[in-house]
């Protein structure tokens, strides 16, 4: 019951990432974003994973449980990509700011 819990909270938190990153494109800002709050996530997500491959138990069955840490790592790359348009909206922000 345990994994399929942690595969649900991964999944909904991998559903919820593309839509924001959409949201930061689109809105060409990095005003409201936090680059703590990003980074403490991807450190989070890194440390899931490294707690996968130091589980014993979880690696004797990797083959069997392959997907939860698939969908670590994907969500890993989407706040990753989230980070990205943080940067990019923030230089966007800088050259708004030096053109006005």
């Amino acid at each position: 019951m345990s994994e399929f819990l942690e595969i649900v909270m991964i999944l909904c938190f991998g559903a919820s990432w593309p839509f924001n990153v959409m949201k930061a494109y689109k809105a060409r800002t990095a005003k409201g974003k936090s680059l703590l709050f990003l980074c403490l996530i991807i450190i989070g997500y890194i440390a899931g994973i490294s707690s996968k491959f130091l589980n014993e138990a979880y690696m004797a069955n990797i083959g069997e449980k392959w997907y939860v840490l698939f969908f670590y790592f994907l969500n890993l790359i989407m706040v990753s990509a989230d980070l990205a348009m943080y940067f990019r909206n923030k230089k966007l922000d800088a050259e708004a700011a030096k053109n006005a």
